[in-house]
């Protein structure tokens, strides 16, 4: 409102209406270019809205694919728990078949504990071999179990994972003793194999070193596994912070160029009204200038019917003007013949000349002049007005 108050000031200064028109198209000139340029922005925005979009719709495939691949970690998770049960289960069942068996064993063996103390005698120097073979392998599996106690401690809170395979271990390696127990069983029971059962032990032990070297395989393996799972979840983690910071970042940069568009927009509605009431105005200063072209062609046909009129009226007085020329002409020929002929009567009648009644020759001079003045002084008609 205050700029077209302003227009219509600044056009109530100027006086002519062509530089009103001027100023109208000069200011509708300005606003065409300031729109074209709000439409030029306004593209330019739509295209950086279109790209947030885009980036926003990748980062959402992103994240939907990071809380895919964690789902599927979970299930890995939840399956390698759910295996660790089972093999914990198993593990138990063959503890207490391995405990039952060696309760059996036991009482096998206190019956013939006193037919095999002279094999034993003979046998005591390889079972004490046995023995520190025993020894070492028990004191390695303690180290075993104190690293797993150690490792157990950092990871009881990631699943408990460390105490399932520390069972195990455990199992296993009770496993292994009975194993060597039944081994001393058989060597006590079978007294005409001994030497094939010592042979048969000495397989069975190395059979147990290589499941045992398998089974510290495994663990280090399982502890890799569990290592890279470990810097999988804190990469996973890393990613999913980074993503919520971007997507934070691109929910503000929305918002911003969400307000700064209404902005725009209402800048752009703004100048669109007034450019409407701008060609509104044009429109009805255009028909003033066609009503004022209309009057000045009028008056201009009037000026010149006007000039002819006066042209017309100057070529009559011309004419007039001559024509009393030559009537004063006339007049004074006759004035003069009228005298000399008054002159020679006079003469010969011997009257005076200003005494005779009816002649007045100054008279018809003076009527003369009188109508010379009168032809002169009048007025034309229609040149006072054209004047």
């Amino acid at each position: 409102g205050k700029e077209v108050l302003l227009l219509m000031q600044a056009l109530n200064t100027l006086s002519t209406p062509e530089e009103k028109l001027a100023a109208l198209c000069k200011k509708y000139a300005d606003l065409l270019e300031e729109s074209r340029n709000v439409q030029k922005q306004m593209k330019i925005l739509q295209k950086k809205q279109a790209q947030v979009v885009k980036e926003k719709v990748h980062l959402q495939s992103e994240h939907s694919k990071a809380i895919l691949a964690r789902s599927k970690l979970e299930s890995l998770c939840r399956e390698l728990q759910r295996h660790n049960k089972t093999l914990k289960e198993e593990n138990m069942q063959q503890a207490r078949e391995e405990e039952e068996r060696r309760k059996e064993a036991t009482a096998h063996f206190q019956i013939t504990l006193n037919e095999i103390q002279a094999q034993l005698e003979q046998h005591d120097i390889h079972n004490a071999k046995l023995r520190q073979e025993n020894i070492e392998l028990g004191e390695k599996l303690k180290k075993l179990i104190e690293q797993y106690a150690l490792r157990e401690e950092h990871i009881d809170q990631v699943f408990k994972h460390k105490e399932l395979q520390q069972q195990l271990v455990d199992a296993k390696l009770q496993q292994t003793t009975q194993l060597i127990k039944e081994a001393e069983e058989k060597h006590q029971r079978e007294r005409e194999f001994l030497l094939k059962e010592a042979t048969e032990s000495r397989h069975k032990c190395e059979q147990m070193k290589q499941q045992e070297a398998q089974l510290k395989q495994q663990l280090s393996l399982y502890m890799d596994k569990f290592e890279e799972f470990q810097t999988t979840m804190a990469k996973s983690n890393e990613l999913f912070t980074t993503f919520r910071q971007e997507m934070e970042k691109m929910t503000k940069k929305i918002k911003k160029l969400e307000k700064e568009t209404i902005v725009w927009r209402t800048k752009w509605e703004n100048n669109n009204k007034a450019l409407l009431q701008m060609a509104e105005e044009k429109t009805v200063r255009d028909k003033e200038y066609k009503g004022f072209q209309i009057k000045l062609e009028r008056l201009e046909k009037l000026c010149r019917a006007l000039q002819t009129e006066r042209n017309e009226l100057n070529e009559k007085v011309e004419v007039l003007k001559e024509q009393v020329s030559l009537r004063e002409a006339d007049v004074d020929l006759a004035v003069q013949v009228l005298q000399s002929c008054t002159l020679n009567s006079h003469e010969e009648l011997g009257t005076p000349i200003d005494t005779e009644p009816g002649i007045q020759p100054d008279a018809e001079s003076r009527a003369g002049s009188s109508s010379e003045k009168t032809v002169s002084t009048s007025p034309v008609p229609g040149t006072e007005s054209v004047d």
